[in-house]
């Protein structure tokens, strides 16, 4: 069928952090013409918006302030003209980059613990999501976002997989780091994400469980797309 003649759906994908969650959001939305919404980016960007302004340090974050000053905060997606690749901006600055290094993923989970910022968050992705049509990634999308999205996935792969993956991704931008390190912050984030009180990570009822330990990213796009085709179809 043509993308013009299929009934849009919303899709959530849900899961551990560094599994690939935002690759293959993004393979879906262009392989169907979807929006995709990155919520990692969203709270990545709060968190960047707290470590410039002294909010967070030491994986401490001074939550009371960082509450005041959430009116702040402007977040937005633009389309790349170079790579046509959704981008993160924040109050207007392209951040894509700078979100992606070591020192936000250290801060990022305490700062999405944060009830009022979860709301704020969850708040801006519904209204991003109410004429569906939209791929969005993220650890509680399937479950409190956007729980009646029509196909939830939920992606997961062995720790020391996922570190190996982010150890190679910043080291090949230059970035000098340990896998020691890159591995014990993969670990906390998990019992972090997973123990919250607000929105834990967990898998949806109805969530479909991808581990892609020991698949090619080739492998998981058919799996995935396979799946879609099924729901559009059914």
């Amino acid at each position: 069928m043509e993308k013009a003649t299929q009934p849009k759906i919303i899709i959530a994908i849900d899961g551990h952090s560094s599994c690939g969650k935002s690759t293959v959001a993004k393979q879906i939305a262009q392989e169907l013409g979807y929006i995709y919404i990155d919520s990692g980016a969203m709270y990545r960007a709060v968190t960047l918006f707290a470590l410039r302004n002294k909010l967070a340090a030491d994986e401490q974050v001074d939550e009371q302030a960082l509450i005041d000053r959430l009116g702040e905060i402007k977040i937005d997606f633009r389309l790349s003209p170079e790579n046509s690749r959704n981008e993160t901006y924040l109050n207007g600055e392209n951040i894509e980059e700078e979100i992606r290094q070591l020192p936000v993923s250290q801060h990022v989970s305490p700062v999405a613990t944060i009830g009022q910022v979860r709301e704020a968050m969850v708040a801006l992705q519904q209204e991003m999501g109410k004429n569906k049509g939209i791929v969005m990634d993220g650890r509680d999308i399937g479950t409190v976002v956007f729980p009646e999205a029509e196909l939830k996935i939920f992606m997961t792969a062995r720790p020391e997989v996922r570190a190996q993956r982010r150890y190679d991704e910043l080291t090949a931008k230059g970035q000098l780091v340990s896998f020691d390190e890159i591995l014990a912050n993969v670990i906390e984030r998990d019992r972090i994400d997973s123990s919250r009180e607000i929105s834990p990570l967990k898998q949806a009822d109805d969530a479909l469980i991808l581990d892609n330990s020991d698949i090619t990213r080739e492998e998981q796009l058919d799996w995935v797309m396979q799946q879609i085709q099924q729901m559009i179809s059914a």
